[in-house]
Formats: C-alpha cells, sequence, structure tokens
C-alpha cells in the first residue's frame, strides 16, 4: 500500500466514524448530551431525546478483557466522533471536550482561565462506567455532606455551591491476573505456661512453613491520573466496575473526559505492588487457619502472573471546587453511587469552642462523681 493509499483509507476511516455518531442536535443544533437518570441522550435546549443503541450480540455489550502481552498491536486512537483539548492555564489541567461544547471553567481549580489546545492523539477507553447519578442528586448529597461539617465555617458553606459540579469521565486501568506464589515463614502458636508460684505467662512457639498460593485476581484498579489526592479519591470509592459498558462516545455526550497520564506499563507495575500487598495479607491469613496460628512472621514470597489483561474504564465523577480565603477546596461525588468525598475547611475558633466546652463537660462529670 503506498502512501496515497493510506492516507486515503484514513480518511474513509474516519468520515465513516463520524458518520457513525453526531453530538449536535438534529433539531436545534446544540451538544445533546448522555442523561443518567433515563440513559437516553436529551438535548438540553429543545428537549429531542433518542436512544442509544445496544448491540445485538451479549458479549459486546461490556467492556472486553484485552491481552496485557498485545496491547501495543490493539491499540486504538479513535474516540469516535470529534474532540478537543482545552487546557487551563492556571493550574495545568488537560481535558477532552466534545467539539461543540463550550469550555469556561476548570472543574479542578474553578479558574476560567481555560484555552483550546492541540488536539493529541491517546488510547481510547474500551469500556464506560456511565453516570448513575444526576448533577441535581449529586448537589443534594453534597449539601447534606457539607452540612454535617460542624467545625466548617458558614462564610465556606454558603459559597460551596452544590449547582456547580460538572461531570467529568476519569481514566483507570483495571487488571485481571492468574497468580501462583511460592512463599516461607514462620508461625508463632501461643500457650500459656504456669511458674511454681502459679503466675502465668503466655509463651509462643514458632514453626518454620511453606507452601503455594494460587488466586486469580479480577479487576484490579488503577488510577491512570497524577491529578488526584489518593486519599481523597478513596473517600468516594469503591467504583462498580463490573458494571460498565463497551465504549461509545455517545456515553460521554456532554461530559468531561480527562486523558491519562499513567501508561499501561506505569500502571501494570502500579498494580503489581497493589497485588503484592493483597497477596501478603491473604497468605498470612492462610497460614493462621491452616496450623491454628496465633501470628506470622517473616513472610518471602515471590509471584509469577499469568494470563494477563487488562481494560481502559472512564469511570463516572461529578466535580466542584470554591475558594475560600485565597484557598481552593475541591469535592468529589461518585457518579455510580453518590457517595461524596472532600476537604472542608475549618474554622479554628470552632475547635477552640469545642474544646473548650469539652473540657467544661469533662471538669463538671468528673467533680459530680467525686460529689456522688
Amino acid at each position: 500500500m503506498n502512501e496515497r493509499q493510506r492516507v486515503a483509507e484514513q480518511e474513509e476511516t474516519q468520515n465513516q466514524v463520524k458518520v457513525d455518531f453526531d453530538t449536535e442536535c438534529p433539531m436545534c443544533s446544540a451538544s445533546i448530551q448522555f442523561d443518567p437518570s433515563s440513559g437516553k441522550l436529551i438535548c438540553p435546549y429543545c428537549g429531542y431525546e433518542t436512544e442509544i443503541a445496544e448491540p445485538d450480540v451479549e458479549d459486546q455489550r461490556t467492556a472486553q478483557e484485552m491481552d496485557f502481552s498485545a496491547a501495543e498491536k490493539r491499540e486504538s486512537y479513535n474516540w469516535g466522533v470529534d474532540k478537543k483539548t482545552v487546557i487551563c492555564e492556571e493550574c495545568g489541567a488537560e481535558l477532552i471536550y466534545d467539539a461543540l461544547q463550550v469550555a469556561d471553567t476548570c472543574p479542578y481549580c474553578g479558574s476560567n482561565q481555560v484555552m483550546e489546545a492541540a488536539t493529541v492523539d491517546t488510547l481510547a477507553p474500551n469500556g464506560v462506567c456511565t453516570f448513575q447519578i444526576t448533577e441535581k442528586q449529586a448537589g443534594e448529597n453534597f449539601q447534606r455532606w457539607i452540612k454535617g461539617k460542624l467545625f466548617t465555617p458558614s462564610a465556606a458553606k454558603k459559597s460551596a455551591k452544590p449547582e456547580s459540579f460538572q461531570g467529568v469521565y476519569i481514566p483507570y486501568w483495571t487488571f485481571d491476573s492468574h497468580t501462583v506464589s511460592h512463599y516461607q515463614a514462620m508461625y508463632g502458636i501461643d500457650r500459656v505456661v504456669k511458674d511454681r508460684e502459679g503466675n502465668t505467662r503466655v509463651e509462643t512457639n514458632w514453626f518454620p512453613t511453606s507452601g503455594i498460593f494460587q488466586r486469580f485476581v479480577d479487576d484490579e484498579l488503577v488510577l491512570a491520573s497524577t491529578r488526584y489526592d489518593r486519599s481523597l479519591l478513596q473517600k468516594v470509592e469503591p467504583f462498580q466496575t463490573t458494571d460498565n459498558k463497551a465504549y461509545k462516545p455517545d456515553y460521554l455526550s456532554g461530559f468531561l473526559a480527562e486523558r491519562y497520564s499513567i501508561g499501561l506499563d506505569e500502571g501494570w507495575t502500579i498494580a503489581q505492588n497493589q497485588i503484592h500487598q493483597m497477596l501478603s495479607s491473604e497468605i498470612s491469613s492462610q497460614i493462621r487457619r491452616r496450623h491454628g496460628a496465633t501470628h506470622v512472621m517473616n513472610l518471602h514470597f515471590s509471584t509469577t502472573h499469568d494470563q494477563i489483561t487488562y481494560k481502559y474504564l472512564m469511570l463516572p465523577m461529578w466535580l466542584s471546587s470554591f475558594r475560600y480565603k485565597d484557598n481552593v477546596f475541591q469535592f468529589m461525588v461518585n457518579g455510580q453511587t453518590g457517595k461524596v468525598g472532600g476537604k472542608a475547611p475549618i474554622s479554628p475558633l470552632r475547635v477552640t469552642i469545642a474544646v473548650i466546652l469539652a473540657t467544661i463537660v469533662f471538669i463538671l462529670l468528673y467533680m459530680y462523681t467525686q460529689n456522688s
């Protein structure tokens, strides 16, 4: 195939993809959006709505496991619809929008200093966990959450607007692997002994052990972005990764999608470390059960991975941020479960008052018990 034929074939493929899905509303030409409550595509301006076509074959309706060893041969850089890349000049965030969408506010820092940049081809996701929580529900959950923060200043609660949430699809890798671990360890069994004076003490008898531990790891989840505070994300996890759909650009319509910054190989390295920690705990538990042991120490093991597969999933998150006293506070709502997480500002005055009140109560209780 010569260069001219190759270019012509690429152009034909691109044109076919554009025909497959168009984000433009056929009634008013606005950008149609995926609606979490109905599962349809709806135009927010004229109310036009349409169903999203499901594949005829059942096993094509969810994201398929991809062969990790053949990843380079199976890469796809086509998102299935025209996209544009937008960069926030204040915090440097890069996001991918539908070409018809208007980007005016950064969901990470709240800045309106956003600008369109040259689009960079990226690996396309093969699965999407769609939004199940609407923007309104996310705002309501957030409002209840922040009202429960006793030490958060009232001014901060008022400036945190629940209606300002933006839907963002965050990139994740999931990995499956058949693992076989060869281990060695020492296990200890406690026993109670009594000395000549009748005093008892606990002594531990230690024994060596070794063995093989097999485990199938399913959907080990790895964040494919460096933008997020891991401790903050853990507050809104877990995600229901098995409840996914095979990637269609329809599901991303009307939402932001973040480009992954942690590649497949780096993601697998992170997954291996997570799996190692999980196996360490599970092997220790197996040793305790098998030997009726109380303690396990000096556990050493090596693990081989076989039949490694992966998925590149986009997971739904509602993001909001607000400024309070020159600081930016970010909040998240899990787009599947509605679980809220964030770091709310704390009022030193409220904390001081709470400590004083607690001290007074303690003193009064102490005086009451002394006098009774």
